[in-house]
């Protein structure tokens, strides 16, 4: 029959450097089969060391781009004695439990008189908070209130709208600042190319000591100072940053005042840097589910962000910032996605090489201990079980602030997590 008729089929090259086809002894009839199932485990091949470089861009071959780079240059200006106005802005939503603490170590950082101004800026309280700020107008601190709660953002605008500083500082009520920090922080805004600086986060256990960093933590910070290095941040720490009020006018309520000023900064051929000397204290939150809150909060803001500001994502308009925020932030929310492909792809890929087999051990070894860690939270003090925990608890996160998204969710209002 036709179908038994053996070919022959042998890869060679002609002169021209071309494969060509001759026949070697292999059945018509077997053909197709192999061809298919070439052509299937192919693509499920592509799929895995696709997952594998989307798992590693964001948080291993970005910064690696970063460091080869060349730095940028900085135009410090060398006036030691550089002190412009400043407006520290203290947003509030029913802190009536921590505004006096924020107040009083407001009021004793060290800067002149009559060059500092401090305004609570209420976002539509309706506990003890205002009154309570009304106490300290004595001694210079102003209220300025949003009578409708529309969010953070709006309450940070009404306060620019009243301030009278060059620089304005924006902290939330559970930052809290050394005394000596706002003149180090003004005096980065002698570069006349810096539009908005960022501070480093650290956390402080019950007793008031500082918590021992986490991998996680100490990632970011790095990732910042690189970025900073090399042209401008994605994002500011949210909850203490400062800029140049002339970068505050282009003040959008509908984006997260973090990225906008960023942004802003761009757009006006400025940069946003960040400094490790200009830190802020939070206290350890007291319970995971508020932090997780936080980062769903967060990410779904940031994507809101992101859709209201197209541009950001045109290179011919933006540049080098394009590919910043391609890198930080769009190839970081698209983990968890290549988690659960790479998990699916090398349980089929099972037996067809150590390659792959190595590769789904180690994913069951991982979410071995992330499940030690759910199960027994006293070994989430480890760090062998503490870093995967975080970082699955970051993915999940992500993933379903990325659902909830793509469902209609946004966030406009405001809680502070309690700490």
């Amino acid at each position: 029959m036709l179908n038994e008729q053996p070919i022959t089929i042998l890869l060679v090259e002609d002169n021209a450097g071309h494969a060509r086809l001759i026949e070697k002894n292999l059945r018509r009839a077997n053909l197709p089969n192999q061809i298919i199932k070439f052509e299937k485990f192919l693509i499920v091949k592509i799929v895995f060391w696709i997952s594998v470089f989307g798992i590693g861009y964001s948080y291993f071959i970005y910064p690696l781009i970063l460091m080869m780079l060349p730095k940028r240059k900085e135009f410090v200006n060398n006036d030691i004695n550089y002190r412009p106005k400043v407006s520290i802005i203290i947003t509030a939503h029913n802190e009536e439990k921590n505004i006096e603490d924020k107040i009083r170590n407001t009021l004793l950082l060290k800067y002149p008189k009559d060059l500092k101004e401090i305004i609570v800026a209420s976002d539509a309280s309706t506990d003890k908070t205002d009154s309570i700020v009304c106490n300290f107008a004595s001694e210079g601190v102003k209220l300025v209130r949003a009578e409708e709660r529309k969010g953070k953002e709006y309450a940070q605008l009404k306060a620019i709208k009243a301030a009278s500083g060059e620089i304005l500082v924006f902290s939330d009520v559970a930052t809290l600042i050394d005394k000596d920090i706002l003149k180090k922080l003004v005096s980065r805004f002698a570069d006349a190319k810096v539009g908005a600086l960022s501070s480093e986060d650290r956390f402080l256990a019950e007793d008031g000591t500082v918590v021992v960093e986490g991998a996680y933590v100490k990632y970011e910070m790095w990732l910042r100072k690189m970025e900073s290095r090399v042209n401008s941040l994605v994002g500011l720490s949210g909850s203490f940053f400062a800029a140049r009020k002339t970068i505050c006018e282009s003040w959008d309520i509908t984006v997260p005042s973090d990225f906008n000023t960023a942004l802003n900064c761009v757009k006006a051929d400025y940069i946003a840097v960040s400094d490790p000397s200009v830190i802020g204290y939070y206290k350890d939150a007291k319970e995971g589910k508020g932090e997780y809150a936080r980062k769903f909060r967060t990410i779904v803001r940031g994507m809101s962000a992101l859709a209201s500001k197209p541009e950001v994502l045109n290179p011919l308009k933006m540049g080098i910032f394009t590919f910043q925020v391609w890198s930080h932030k769009i190839m970081r929310w698209a983990v968890p996605w290549f988690l659960l492909s790479l998990l699916i792809v090398s349980l089929l890929l099972l037996g067809e090489s150590w390659i792959y087999d190595t590769v789904l051990i180690m994913q069951f070894v991982f979410y071995g201990l992330v499940l030690c860690g759910v199960l027994n939270s006293k070994l989430r003090s480890s760090v062998l079980v503490r870093i995967p925990f975080y970082f699955l608890q970051v993915n999940l996160a992500i993933a379903h602030a990325t659902v909830a998204f793509l469902f209609g969710k946004r966030i406009v209002t405001w809680t502070p997590t309690q700490r």
